[in-house]
């Protein structure tokens, strides 16, 4: 049991890391221009240099609804964890994590609805970009959700012995 509750941990502590850097770095879309290669997040355009990410007006709440999503799935991931280690600590024998398995689908919630309208809205949409792709981040989000969904129904069902 010991070795399955450091497992889950280990796994939500790597769910956290990689929601802080698919959030944070700026390699959402990937593609070649005349000037090299260019990539773009959630914040920022960045080919030679980095600046502030050209969004038409019809996207500009599309893009602060992702931006909004992925912090607050930062946020809940985070609040989880630290949830897991108080009842950890406190919780009796026979109980269960509901209250750190719910914050987890929470935070699933919040990814999937932050990666699916970025996916709807932005995808293809590199500015001066003649062919472009999904960049890590991209993808580590992907890997976020289905971490977090994972990890979520495991602390639903997981019994503290």
């Amino acid at each position: 049991m010991l070795v399955l509750l450091a497992g889950i941990f280990v796994v939500h502590i790597a769910t956290v890391i990689m929601l802080f850097v698919s959030t944070i770095a700026n390699v959402w879309m990937v593609g070649s221009s005349n000037l090299g290669t260019a990539s773009s997040g959630l914040w920022l355009l960045c080919n030679k240099t980095c600046q502030q990410l050209p969004v038409s007006s019809r996207d500009e709440a599309s893009l602060k609804a992702v931006q909004a999503f992925m912090i607050l799935s930062i946020i809940f991931s985070v609040i989880a964890l630290v949830m897991f280690i108080v009842q950890l600590f406190t919780l009796e024998k026979g109980k269960r994590f509901y209250i750190t398995g719910a914050i987890m689908l929470v935070c699933w919630m919040c990814i999937l609805i932050g990666v699916s309208i970025y996916t709807a809205r932005f995808t293809g949409k590199l500015p001066e970009a003649t062919s472009s792709h999904h960049g890590y981040c991209f993808i580590l989000a992907w890997i976020c959700f289905c971490f977090s969904f994972i990890i979520g129904i495991l602390y639903l069902v997981l019994r503290k012995k």
